[in-house]
């Protein structure tokens, strides 16, 4: 059966289309002229580690890497640093990353319940299938704080940061104003996600909302193509190449590579300014005129995978098929981790002791991290994982019994009991933790590999934090055998950070993008019969229509240029109508045919505020002269755009998309 008209039961019969359906590409490409900056400053705001990069406008092949953080693990590189949280009792910020994680973990166990503490909080943005400003976060306590306050409280830590370093090098006050600021999310997100974090720049006063263009949403994805680009030889390691490249043989132990390249990021840490060479970099130039790659960016939450191509002279970039992937970040190994301890210890004593050991609990996540970076296809000693003190005192207590007793009584062979205090972990036990996440990465890699627009790939750039992972590189390999060359960029947890900053300097360096989702409006068109079902017919004044057409904007998977306009009129009902909404609908099919069918939903609104513009005075004779506004919208950016005018005054009409309140 089909679903009710929207329409008819909002007592809303729709809107009339006054012009027709076309897409145009302007010829002066009217992408917004962004303001004068003098840095560009990007943040990059990861599930599991962040930071950020800056590059000034005038030497824009330096791009300085943030200060070292305070703190740090043994065995993980510090050139980011958590993406941790901690605000006092009475819900005030109180510090960011390993500062917010030290600080928690020292305080006192009863006091320890009273502070929110925050990680891993990122992907809540993307699981939140009905995400509003209003969508909470638990710390781990188990309180509720706005998801907006914390994302705020995150940004204004780093604009703090960035000024106050961007200041101690211009030996005087910077002004926020002269930053065009960049903020990376991943390129699977939808929309309500990217707002989203757009709002928390608005509240964290990184921008001001009367300035859009001082931020940029950058795609993760993206940024990384951006910056492989300009990769020279010694910069990476290439595990489909046939002769040793930086030493390393592609039949070594796939993490014997990745070892010299840590030690190569090492010696080139103490300077945190990387020269990216205005040339193209050796391997650029094996590419020619309609070349294809993909880019794999494996974070701590999400895997996203971007197909482009290569547009000669100027080797701008055209996205060939729209971004995929999906929650398949390094994260999943620590569910898997935490199921393992839940199948042993038990899932009633691991709920309490998250909630009454939160420091702890912390603690031994910490030092699991540490284990899993440890892990390779080749291994053959066992990894020792420290439990916590409090961890096998709360346990006795708990159940009466020992930590040993539980892991003897468990069904769990490949994990034993070291008399020392810790976990020995056989390395086929620790291998399956990570298979689960694996093989999603890999079964999104060869759903991608097969589509028909995927094919003649000539180069896979794996990067992302969790692209380190030997165990991850073996699989890529195993599955790609040969058919395109797998490239790893040595600083490869920092590589989205410095794209971010390029592509800051030159948002037009993507040329092409894929729409992800069909988006239209709902509209009325004059009834035809024999084409029309009868359950859409609605008579007006005399005139049949037909109501729920879904008018499309752009479809699924459609490519569009940078700086593509869909071009609407739209007319108020009544001429001293202050506002018009009209409610915009998506769907995942290329082609629509009432925003009724199947899939459709509503997923935003486009809002007219006409307060601004007087209605035309009547014509001669009386009567009443028809109001049109007419709407551009953009879609070949990373956000979708709005503006609108006034076609009698030709003054402009306040024009916004809103993802968020639905």
């Amino acid at each position: 059966m089909a679903a009710p008209s929207p329409a008819k039961s909002m007592g809303d019969p729709g809107i009339t289309p006054l012009s027709p359906t076309h897409i145009q590409k302007d010829t002066d490409d009217n992408t917004p002229a962004g303001p004068s900056f003098t840095v560009v400053v990007a943040i990059d705001f990861g599930t599991t580690s962040s930071g950020y990069a800056y590059a000034f406008a005038k030497e824009p092949e330096c791009i300085h890497t943030m200060r070292r953080w305070e703190g740090g693990d043994p065995g993980v590189s510090n050139q980011k640093t958590p993406t941790t949280i901690l605000l006092t009792p009475d819900r005030k910020f109180h510090s960011f990353g390993y500062a917010a994680r030290d600080f928690y973990h020292d305080l006192d166990t009863t006091e320890a319940k009273q502070w929110l503490y925050f990680e891993k909080f990122k992907m809540k943005l993307h699981t939140t299938a009905n995400l509003s400003i209003d969508t909470d976060l638990h710390a781990a306590n188990g309180k509720k704080v706005k998801a907006l306050d914390i994302f705020a409280y995150a940004l204004a830590f780093f604009k703090e940061q960035a000024l106050k370093e961007l200041s101690d090098q211009a030996g005087g006050e910077f002004q926020n104003a002269d930053v065009r600021w960049v903020i990376t999310v991943p390129a699977i997100w939808k929309m309500p996600a990217k707002q989203f974090m757009r709002e928390a720049c608005y509240k964290a006063n990184l921008v001001p909302r009367d300035n859009p263009e001082q931020l940029i949403i950058a795609l993760e994805p993206e940024a990384a193509s951006i910056y492989c680009r300009k990769l020279r030889l010694h910069q990476m390691i290439d595990l489909g190449s046939r002769t040793a490249l930086n030493g390393y043989s592609p039949n070594e132990n796939v993490g014997a590579g990745m070892t010299q390249a840590k030690e190569h990021v090492r010696r080139n840490r103490q300077s945190r300014t990387f020269l990216v060479e205005n040339v193209i970099g050796e391997l650029w130039s094996e590419l020619s005129e309609g070349d294809r790659y993909v880019v794999v960016d494996c974070g701590g939450g999400t895997v996203d995978l971007t197909v482009h191509q290569i547009r000669m002279p100027e080797g701008h970039l055209k996205e060939l098929y729209k971004a995929s992937g999906g929650p398949y970040g390094s994260i999943g190994i620590d569910y898997e981790f935490e199921k393992l301890l839940c199948k042993i210890f038990g899932q009633d004593f691991i709920d309490q002791f998250k909630i009454k050991r939160p420091a702890a609990w912390v603690d031994l996540m910490i030092a699991f991290e540490s284990r899993k970076r440890a892990a390779a296809p080749d291994r053959t000693n066992p990894l020792n994982i420290n439990l916590p003190f409090s961890f096998i005192d709360y346990y006795k207590r708990f159940r009466g019994h020992s930590v040993e007793h539980a892991l003897r009584k468990s069904n769990v062979d490949f994990v034993k009991w070291s008399s020392q205090g810790m976990l020995r972990m056989s390395p086929d036990a620790m291998n399956a933790l990570f298979k689960p996440t694996i093989d999603h990465i890999i079964q999104h890699l060869t759903d991608l590999f097969d589509r028909p627009e995927v094919t003649d790939i000539k180069f896979l750039f794996l990067v992302g934090g969790f692209a380190e992972s030997p165990l991850l590189q073996r699989a890529v390999q195993d599955m790609l055998q040969g058919r395109s060359r797998i490239i790893i960029p040595h600083d490869v947890g920092l590589t989205i950070l410095k794209g971010a900053v390029l592509f800051g300097l030159d948002p037009g360096i993507i040329k092409v993008r894929r729409s992800p989702l069909t988006y239209g409006v709902g509209v009325l068109n004059r009834w035809v019969d024999g084409k029309h079902p009868s359950d859409k017919l609605l008579v007006k004044e005399g005139t049949r229509w037909c109501t729920d057409v879904f008018d499309t904007f752009i479809a699924a998977d459609q490519s569009v240029a940078l700086g593509e306009t869909v071009k609407r009129s739209y007319t108020p009902a009544k001429p001293s109508q202050q506002v018009i909404v009209i409610h915009i609908y998506c769907s995942e099919k290329e082609s629509v045919g009432f925003i009724t069918d199947a899939g459709v939903r509503k997923c935003g609104s486009l809002r007219l505020d006409l307060s601004g513009t007087e209605p035309p005075p009547p014509p001669p004779g009386g009567g009443i002269t028809r109001r049109e506004i007419q709407t551009l919208m953009q879609f070949g950016d990373t956000e979708i755009r709005a503006m609108a005018v006034d076609v009698t005054t030709s003054r402009s009409v306040k024009a916004s998309i809103d993802f968020l309140s639905q």
